[in-house]
């Protein structure tokens, strides 16, 4: 029903309290927006809270919300129409629901509600957008559309997107062929340090999807290992990720991309050549080229930093979660990084500042 016809400006209305949940706005504090709301669309005379307060023991009708208290109060008043209704916080939306009553039909003759995303600050907007839906007045399309909560998947609107992209600084223990290499002594091609390095980078994030409770995104983050021993190992992670729910739950995987240095060589396992499990490379002027096949050893190509620098790959999985403190976000993974023959497993740290949603 659109309350167009038959209304006139003449026509006499009281706003009663609104019930409020988790919102800035007290039931008083929410019928004064309503009152001021109602100025703007120029329909009524309307009481205001003074005028309200003459009747006899008006403190009864602090807490009436229902059709037959609001009659009375109307009837009280000597209006021709109430309005009230409710704010309420939930979840991630402020949901506003307004009725308005007409006291000479008694009965209750519009409603209107309006589902809108938790910009709590714009409260006075949203309760103007209801206003005039509940007369069935045309509102600015673009401020509905920038308030109005949305539950479906979000493919091209850059609202309410999650971003973690910042710094990312860890730690990673390596196993096997890569542990080797870095345990191995310089003078055979290793990097002769401890099996457990720092990774320091920066991750760069593209959301493709969103909702309230999902995210699917491209993490990209390239980084450097090993700085704190004097290495600089370089790589480039390219990894798809999943984020779930309020907790900040998220799975990421994906390859990652490096430089290595190798050598065609064999471990000398018997100790036959000198060192038990020294490293002999093709390139070694000591390589026992006509000799190591007799003993039982067969060329192979392992990390070498004597060696030919080669296009590496590597898969990573990661798995972690997001905690927040205020418009601080600290997510915190755990990785795995495996290689042919070996891999390295770590945890990261990371941090970043949500920005404020931006003002209308």
């Amino acid at each position: 029903m659109v309350l167009t016809t038959g209304l006139s400006f003449g026509q006499s209305i009281a706003v009663a309290n609104i019930n409020t949940y988790k919102v800035y706005a007290d039931p008083a504090s929410a019928a004064t927006l309503v009152r001021l709301e109602l100025f703007k669309i120029r329909k009524y005379s309307i009481l205001d809270q003074f005028d309200m307060a003459e009747i006899a023991n008006p403190d009864k009708y602090d807490d009436c919300y229902a059709k037959g208290c609001l009659l009375e109060f109307g009837e009280e008043l000597n209006v021709d129409f109430v309005i009230s209704g409710s704010i309420d916080k939930i979840s991630d939306k402020i949901v506003v629901n307004l009725k308005l009553i007409d006291v000479n039909a008694k009965e209750a003759i519009k409603t209107a509600t309006h589902e809108f995303a938790n910009q709590e600050e714009e409260l006075q907007r949203m309760v103007g957008i209801v206003v005039k839906k509940l007369h069935g007045l045309p509102s600015d399309q673009d401020l509905v559309k920038r308030l109005s909560f949305n539950n479906e998947v979000i493919t091209s609107s850059k609202y309410s997107r999650v971003n973690n992209s910042g710094p990312r600084i860890g730690m990673a223990y390596a196993y096997g062929t890569l542990g080797e290499y870095m345990t191995r002594a310089e003078n055979q091609g290793g990097a002769d340090i401890v099996p457990i390095v720092s990774a320091i980078g920066y991750q760069f994030e593209a959301q493709y999807v969103g909702t309230e409770n999902f995210s699917a995104l491209f993490e990209f983050i390239p980084q450097f290992i090993g700085l704190e021993q004097g290495q600089m190992i370089p790589s480039l992670s390219i990894l798809n990720g999943f984020r779930f729910g309020k907790a900040g739950w998220e799975f990421a995987f994906g390859p990652s991309f490096g430089l290595t240095k190798t050598s065609t060589g064999f471990f000398d396992s018997e100790g036959i050549y000198g060192s038990k499990d020294a490293y002999f490379s093709e390139n070694d002027a000591d390589f026992p080229s006509t000799t190591y096949l007799e003993d039982g050893y067969r060329l192979e190509e392992h990390i070498d930093k004597r060696g030919d620098t080669k296009f590496s790959t590597r898969w990573i999985v990661g798995f972690g979660r997001t905690f927040n403190s205020g418009a601080l976000n600290i997510p915190v993974n755990i990785f795995h990084s495996s290689q042919k023959g070996g891999g390295m497993i770590g945890v990261s740290v990371g941090f970043n500042i949500t920005r404020s949603k931006k003002k209308i």
